[in-house]
């Protein structure tokens, strides 16, 4: 009888668990992501030694490692909760990298501890998909034009570097998070943050150039709190 009781227990206290990473209706955290000063400017990208990339731009597309806006807007961004929220088990679906026009889209992929990672390429050319973990098992992988998408996982969360040994101008960032409470900057700067239970959370806007800033914010029922990041341009 004892046994039945603790094992019910402990699908209430999962079952609660569960119910309070995401409340839909719950509050919201939304702001902008700005810079101020002025950010080096992107170079084009010299793709000559791959022709079968360089053929698919009319003009050679830029370095992707700061992209700005209108209004100072900062985009690449991931803004997530980093305390206050429960961790989360990762969704069925799978986190999708591709190689395409020797770029990688997106140029940052956030996606959840243990979920499914995916990564094709859909370029005449082989890649070598490197990226640079710390925390969590580095490893290095080949993948010629033509073969099926590569699979992995991450159990721990970290913000990884991502490069191509083949191409050096391919680079990129994995964004791996504990929770689903997280957003990526586009063009305007913007992010929402939904669904969240009455509580203190911290905030963290990360830009892989750039660093990070935190900030600490209170939700009480369904409203909505303003949050906004200001980074200091680098020039180099």
């Amino acid at each position: 009888m004892r046994t039945k009781q603790a094992f019910i227990a402990g699908v209430a206290i999962l079952a609660a668990a569960t119910m309070t990473s995401a409340v839909p209706g719950g509050g919201t955290v939304s702001g902008k992501v700005t810079y101020e000063g002025t950010p080096a400017k992107q170079k084009p990208i010299d793709m000559s030694k791959e022709p079968s990339c360089a053929k698919q731009y009319a003009t050679p597309p830029p370095t992707e490692t700061v992209v700005t806006g209108p209004n100072n807007a900062l985009e690449n961004v991931v803004v997530y909760i980093s305390a206050g929220a429960p961790d989360e088990p990762p969704p069925s679906e799978a986190a999708v990298l591709t190689q395409k026009g020797c770029r990688y889209l997106p140029h940052v992929l956030a996606f959840q501890v243990n979920q499914e990672l995916k990564i094709t390429n859909e370029d005449q050319t082989s890649h070598n998909i490197h990226p640079l973990a710390k925390i969590n098992r580095e490893w290095n992988k080949s993948q010629p034009p033509g073969t099926p998408p590569i699979s992995d996982k991450y159990d721990k969360m970290e913000f990884i570097p991502v490069k191509c040994n083949v191409h050096p101008w391919m680079h990129g960032t994995f964004a791996v998070m504990k929770n689903s409470h997280y957003s990526i900057t586009g063009a305007d700067g913007g992010f929402t943050l939904p669904d969240l239970p009455p509580g203190k959370y911290t905030v963290t806007a990360f830009h892989e150039s750039y660093g990070d800033q935190t900030q600490e914010v209170s939700i009480a029922g369904s409203e909505t709190k303003s949050v906004n990041f200001v980074f200091k341009a680098k020039l180099y």
